[in-house]
């Protein structure tokens, strides 16, 4: 009597087919990789359209695994329409990312390779189901975004008014209206500050968090509402430092033989919004 073994179902089977997506500000690099070997990279524009073309090609291919970096603001939108199209997602910590190159003794480092050793990891480490963030976390960071991109304007139309102010040659009309566009800016910024203040009060834990917040020397409602925006969508499962290099607030150092010393600063490369949200609490506990 034949023994007949059971066939595997579509949960139990292992996928052969897995992805990775290396993440810039203007570009994806896809590599797709099947049965252990990779096929020839594939560019994206990282715009709207694109995004939405490169889903649809992922989305036609059951059972594919797609792993990308949490790489600050240029991978989110990618993730959502990703997860939206019920595709198997995983956004991995960059760290994580680099160390297992490491452990693969990648010799070189471009867009390609790194999208193929993205697609290498999702087929190597257990897959962990990337979460999407809550549509109040959401919220909140365009609430954030906005904010702060009406707060830069706000110290551009000051330094503006500084200017004008300089010289007795201005006529009082323009300084006048420097002035009226301050007060309009001011103006539009109470406006979503207490637009995110009502929907962070309709959740106790964004309530929470914002009372944590603003109990930290320094930090005002505008600037826990600009962290909150950035924060929340972070992984869980950074540390403290993680989160210091994820902002660009780690120190880079500069030497180079016995010569060139330069002076520590702060390396800058990631969230700058993070950095904008923390400056003006700095000075102010300073």
């Amino acid at each position: 009597m034949t023994n007949i073994q059971p066939k595997e179902t579509a949960h139990e089977a292992k996928p052969d087919l897995f992805a990775g997506i290396d993440v810039g500000a203007e570009e994806l690099i896809l590599v797709i990789r099947k049965n252990g070997k990779p096929f020839d990279p594939q560019k994206f524009a990282n715009t709207p359209a694109d995004r939405i073309r490169l889903v649809k090609k992922l989305a036609k291919l059951p059972g594919i695994i797609v792993c990308l970096e949490a790489t600050g603001v240029y991978h989110f939108d990618l993730s959502l329409a990703l997860y939206d199209a019920g595709v198997l997602l995983m956004v991995v910590n960059p760290k994580a990312a680099h160390n297992f190159a490491k452990v693969l003794m990648k010799n070189s480092k471009t867009d390609a390779v790194d999208a193929n050793t993205l697609a290498e990891y999702a087929a190597r480490m257990d897959f962990v189901a990337w979460t999407r963030p809550s549509d109040e976390q959401i919220a909140l960071r365009s609430f954030a975004r906005r904010i702060n991109a009406l707060t830069g304007q706000k110290a551009a139309a000051k330094n503006h008014l500084h200017a004008l102010n300089a010289t007795s040659e201005t006529p009082k009309a323009v300084i006048k209206d420097a002035k009226l566009a301050i007060t309009q800016l001011e103006k539009r910024i109470d406006r979503l500050t207490a637009g995110a203040l009502v929907l962070i009060g309709k959740h106790p834990e964004l309530e929470r968090i914002l009372a944590l917040l603003i109990g930290i020397k320094g930090v005002g409602e505008t600037s826990a509402i600009a962290l909150m925006g950035e924060l929340l969508l972070l992984p869980p499962d950074l540390s403290h430092r993680e989160w210091v290099k994820f902002a660009g607030l780690d120190p880079r150092a500069f030497d180079s033989g016995k010569s060139v010393h330069k002076k520590t600063r702060i390396s800058k490369a990631g969230n700058r919004h993070i950095r904008a949200a923390l400056y003006f609490p700095a000075l102010s506990a300073k």
